[in-house]
């Protein structure tokens, strides 16, 4: 039996072609492949019962089983979730259009050369001398939550002060620094680990940490290595490794002003 099919149908196929496949990235980068594929065959099982061959009753149980399955399903993955509706928020362009809609014009960062150089002084003095560091630089994202995990100091930006803090007989050098607004807000923080599997083996709990929380927020996060010296940097859940000085310099430019 012919239908019409028009221009309404394409939309629609369409945006649950991408439904699914932002979805299907969900899941992959979840670890959870397999139980999408799983929830994939059941839903196409239940329309194929209750549509096609219209099986009253064993459409009806499998129509609870999805209500309920739902909010199992919510439950179970609330993180990746959270993870993949803040994505969506954090997004550039969308961060952009918030902008615009709450002041009126698109602002640039509140960061500029003055605050800047000081981290990447600290950083480098830090790398020659195998001085473990972890630097959270807040963007958008307040950090607050963060904050609170460690002990506030709210400072202004200063090379000095950044190397006594993770120093390496300082009681606060094992936790991360958080830096807001241009100034230093807390030292010892405590941030969320990344479970991920792509991570080399050869980077430590700091990278994890680094990339646990540039997963969670936009916010820019420098490592340096006790073990080797060199100076990483998470943005948005990737690594740039071995940083110069310049290289450091460029990208908290380019990223915060």
């Amino acid at each position: 039996m012919f239908f019409e099919f028009g221009i309404k149908d394409i939309i629609d196929i369409f945006l649950v072609a991408l439904m699914l496949y932002y979805i299907y990235r969900l899941m992959k980068e979840s670890s959870s492949l397999n139980v999408f594929i799983g929830i994939l065959m059941f839903v196409v099982l239940w329309l194929f019962v209750s549509q096609i061959l219209e099986m009253r009753l064993l459409g009806s149980i499998m129509d609870k089983l999805v209500s309920v399955g739902v909010i199992g399903l919510i439950v179970l993955f609330q993180e990746d979730i959270r993870k993949f509706l803040y994505n969506l928020g954090a997004h550039q362009r969308m961060r952009r259009l918030m902008k615009i809609l709450s002041s009126g014009k698109d602002k640039k960062g509140e960061h500029d050369k003055e605050s800047i150089v000081p981290i990447v002084l600290a950083c480098m003095n830090m790398s020659k001398k195998k001085i473990g560091a972890l630097i959270v630089i807040e963007r958008v994202t307040p950090l607050d939550d963060i904050v609170k995990t460690g002990d506030l100091i709210d400072a202004n930006i200063n090379q000095r002060l950044i190397e006594n803090i993770f120093f390496k007989n300082s009681p606060l050098h094992d936790g991360a620094m958080v830096i807001s607004h241009k100034r230093i807000k807390a030292a010892g923080c405590i941030l969320p680990v990344s479970h991920d599997m792509e991570i080399p083996k050869e980077l430590g709990l700091r990278h994890r940490a680094a990339m646990g929380m540039s997963q969670d927020g936009d916010s820019v996060v420098i490592v340096v290595s006790e073990e080797t010296g060199a100076i990483s940097v998470a943005i948005r859940g990737n690594f740039q490794l071995r940083l110069s000085a310049e290289k450091l310099e460029s990208i908290l430019t380019k990223e915060l002003i």
